[in-house]
């Protein structure tokens, strides 16, 4: 017998996809605009590093992460957010950030809350593997909008307070995928308080924080420091995906308060799997580099720029504020994105796919989310097919 609990779970987005278009012919050159897997290139050095320490795949890799690459994750986050951590007991590496994610429910959500079934809070449209980490534990996931009415970022502390009382976990993506909002020092000083008074743990998922257009987002970690929370509030979860362009490294991190990262060491120890030697060398010398980060932003402000002259005068275009996603509102996200691959063979993402249904209706229904992470003139190309595909009378 399957868990019931997993019984009723939507399929995923993208199997979703194929089902709704693969059905149908392209209506020209087919364009992939749904992944946000990064398409720049990568830091042309890395070869060398993979080179020098090839011969490391024939040690088993230290669960943690190495001395070195929990030192260089360290210097990073102090040169970011100006916040000093512990590289041994604040710090530890992992197989990309979703591994982490996901277990920190594992590792962190008790079995009751107040005596209740424990709630763990995220915003809707989310990352799947929030709710998925929910349900895993028994928790119930609770789906709180964010929609162009409360900035694009759910508003926590609108929920009923007997919820908050037994929530015991908190995820938060800021700079948001898919919308790119992001939360200001503000949003992150009222989230923290609201944690500190119902006493529950935040999760903030930032892997899209070197991706901005002007302004560095500030981070949860550096607010916490700032307005002197319990060491134990925040767990900050980053990656190299977005950052470097290296996806296929799984390489990110999990820092926060000493009792967090223990847990979430302790599950490691059992279940985990490492990052590859090798790769942990390569890690190493990608968290000490911001030259290449610099570049990387700056091919993407420059998508920024193209996507909002494409776009100006659309009603209801929103331009991110970091990221590497649109939010383009269309009046349906499944007709819009078959429309689209009928008409043009250009692939996005409905909305709808990302969201979960709930009473209040489905944030995603209206929008569709289009990845800006094809080379440049592909991207504008794709960006003016969609534009005359749906927004031309």
């Amino acid at each position: 017998m399957f868990p019931e609990r997993f019984s009723n779970l939507p399929a995923y987005a993208f199997p979703r996809l194929r089902a709704l278009l693969d059905a149908h012919a392209p209506g020209g050159p087919v364009r992939h605009m749904t992944i946000g897997e990064p398409k720049h290139a990568f830091p042309a050095w890395i070869s060398d590093i993979l080179n020098a320490h090839i011969a490391e795949f024939g040690q088993y890799p230290p669960n943690e992460g190495t001395p070195e690459l929990r030192g260089a994750i360290a210097d990073w986050i102090a040169r970011r957010y100006g916040v000093t951590v512990d590289p041994d007991t604040q710090v530890m590496a992992l197989n990309g950030t979703r591994e982490g994610l996901y277990n920190a429910g594992m590792a962190l959500c008790p079995e009751a809350v107040a005596g209740a079934r424990p709630a763990v809070l995220m915003p809707n449209p989310f990352y799947q593997v929030y709710m998925i980490s929910a349900i895993s534990v028994d928790a119930e996931p609770v789906f709180v909008p964010a929609t162009e009415e409360t900035g694009h970022l759910p508003d926590f502390a609108a929920l009923d307070p007997a919820v908050l009382d037994r929530t015991a976990l908190c995820y938060i993506c800021s700079p948001a995928n898919p919308q790119g909002a992001v939360a200001d020092e503000a949003y992150w000083r009222a989230l923290i308080a609201l944690a500190e008074r119902h006493d529950f743990r935040i999760l903030a998922d930032e892997c899209y924080s070197e991706i901005y257009r002007d302004t560095p987002p500030p981070g949860a970690l550096q607010v916490a420091a700032e307005v002197g929370a319990d060491p134990e509030r925040v767990a900050i979860f980053h990656s190299l995906s977005k950052r470097s362009n290296l996806p296929g490294l799984r390489a990110g991190f999990v820092a926060g308060g000493p009792e967090t990262i223990a847990r979430m060491k302790q599950l490691r120890a059992y279940s985990g799997a490492p990052i590859p030697l090798p790769l942990q060398r390569v890690a190493e010398k990608v968290w000490a580099d911001e030259a290449h980060v610099e570049d990387n932003r700056a091919l993407y402000r420059e998508k920024f720029e193209t996507a909002d002259a494409l776009f100006r005068g659309v009603n209801g275009y929103r331009a991110p504020q970091a990221g590497f996603f649109l939010w383009l509102p269309v009046e349906d996200g499944e007709q819009a994105a078959l429309k689209l691959w009928t008409e043009t063979g250009v692939r996005v993402l409905p909305g709808a796919y990302l969201s979960r249904d709930t009473d209040a209706g489905n944030p995603g229904q209206g929008y569709i989310r289009v990845a800006l992470v094809a080379p440049h003139d592909d991207m504008a190309e794709g960006l003016r097919l969609i534009r005359d595909s749906l927004y031309r009378a």
